[in-house]
């Protein structure tokens, strides 16, 4: 794999996500990363207060996403099966390093 790095929020940073009805929902960022290769970030969110409870099993979300010039973000759902492969592969980087302790 290219190049990437795990970078985690200095502060608890949130996201808020409409669904199909227009409810929004609260998200928390757990680490986002930026692929040299492709120059696409990507962001792996986990449903708001879901990190609380250490024995149940937590839901994550990840998207590509975009900055504009007025720090504007854009979601970008991922479609394509190479780009889950790397997603998930950082995932386990992250959960890996989460239990040694080393995030």
């Amino acid at each position: 794999m290219d190049q990437s790095k795990i970078n985690q929020p200095t502060e608890q940073e949130r996201v808020v996500i409409p669904d199909e009805n227009g409810d929004e929902h609260l998200f928390e960022v757990l680490f986002t990363f930026d692929v040299d290769e492709t120059e696409n970030s990507y962001m792996v969110l986990v449903p708001e207060g879901s990190q609380d409870n250490e024995e149940e099993e937590v839901e994550v979300h990840a998207f590509r996403y975009e900055e504009n010039d007025e720090g504007e973000l854009s979601l970008i759902p991922i479609e394509d099966e190479e780009e889950w492969n790397m997603v998930e592969e950082m995932l386990n980087t992250y959960i890996e390093m989460s239990e040694n302790n080393e995030v």
